[in-house]
């Protein structure tokens, strides 16, 4: 009874130093001399907005999710791929096998179904990706059979990496228009990789304008500015977030040198199901925040727009990275959904971002792929 009674108030202490934890953390950001993240809602909003299940983590997994398609035969293959994790976890050898089985039969029964959403341009391209999907799948049933961990992962990223490319080939016009009054605005119709390069090693940045094309295609402006070079990173909190993007002098944001004024950017977050981002609101103040975003704050590296606590509209230069950590800021939907927009995900160079701390650097920072995507 005794040791039952300790370890039950031992459980209540460190829930209740995790979430003071969290609560000062959120609370003090806006002492910084730059934007900041907002207040904590209410314990029933909290709770409410923590959906059962297990979330999904992977930041490339988010990113092919995100991806607008409607073509449940490719996204089956994706389904029973991604299952093998949770599955590898459980060291359930049989229900991989089961999965990859079901995997190859896809491939095998059905690629006029995986072909039918590819323009007759890609075709060729497309084929050829289901081409060498079989022998990554061979290999993940051999890794299976032999319980093979290590080739298991291995196979399971280069298929997977193989159905992402199938996908994105899949996707055909941007599927709207942002709103007229934010035409002046960089816009990324489409989506671009950056390469940053920080004093603690480099980071691969996939940036999706597809949800948020007018966050991600300022981010990406400034970049090609190279306004980002040499930058410091001015907040580093463990398993939280890590803030950059704050220029030298009196000005929080970006001064464009043609209108010397500072450039602000509208709060954008596309909701699972909608057409089109909402603008200027929070999910909260819409009345939505039960709703996922498509992108949403629940892998390492998740990227987003910094702004001020009382201007959904105030972003303006300043990032960060969320530094995932399951027991403060739990998958799902979490404190930061649906407040501030995210646009991308560090997908190479976690542990790098891992080291990084205040006072380092921003060495350089440049687009490798995507910049025919982007809109001036």
């Amino acid at each position: 009874m005794a040791l039952g009674a300790s370890l039950h108030i031992r459980k209540i202490w460190r829930r209740f130093w995790i979430a003071l934890c969290l609560l000062v953390g959120i609370w003090l950001l806006p002492a910084l001399p730059a934007q900041a993240l907002l207040p904590i809602p209410g314990t029933q909003t909290l709770i409410a907005r923590l959906p059962a299940g297990n979330a999904i983590t992977d930041p490339k997994a988010l990113l092919r999710l995100a991806l607008p398609i409607d073509n449940p035969t490719v996204r089956e293959l994706q389904t029973d791929l991604e299952d093998i994790s949770p599955l590898l976890r459980g060291k359930r050898w049989s229900s991989i096998s089961a999965n990859v089985s079901k995997a190859k039969a896809i491939l095998r029964d059905r690629p006029d179904q995986l072909l039918s959403s590819i323009p007759e341009d890609r075709q060729g391209q497309a084929q050829t990706l289901l081409a060498e999907l079989v022998p990554s799948l061979d290999t993940l049933q051999e890794a299976a059979k032999n319980k093979d961990r290590t080739t298991l992962l291995s196979a399971k990223a280069t298929a997977l990496d193989l159905v992402g490319k199938l996908e994105e080939l899949m996707v055909q016009d941007f599927a709207y228009t942002p709103p007229p009054e934010y035409a002046d605005l960089p816009q990324l119709l489409g989506r671009a990789t950056v390469e940053m390069d920080t004093s603690q090693g480099p980071l691969t940045i996939v940036v999706d304008g597809y949800s948020a094309p007018i966050t991600a295609g300022n981010f990406i402006d400034l970049v090609q500015r190279g306004f980002y070079n040499k930058l410091p990173f001015i907040r580093a909190e463990e398993s939280y977030v890590l803030q950059a993007g704050d220029p030298p002098g009196p000005e929080v944001g970006f001064i464009d040198p043609k209108t010397k004024k500072y450039r602000a950017i509208p709060l954008e977050i596309l909701v699972k199901g909608d057409r089109q981002p909402l603008y200027g609101i929070t999910l909260e103040e819409a009345g939505r925040y039960l709703e996922y975003p498509v992108l949403p704050f629940s892998a390492y590296g998740t990227l987003a727009l910094a702004r001020p606590n009382e201007d959904p509209n105030g972003g303006s230069s300043q990032f960060f990275f969320l530094l995932f950590e399951p027991e403060l800021t739990p998958a799902g939907l979490n404190l930061l959904d649906g407040r501030y927009a995210v646009f991308g995900y560090v997908v190479e160079g976690q542990d790098a971002l891992g080291k990084l701390r205040e006072g380092d650097t921003i060495t350089s920072a440049k687009v490798i792929d995507g910049l025919e995507n982007f809109k001036a």
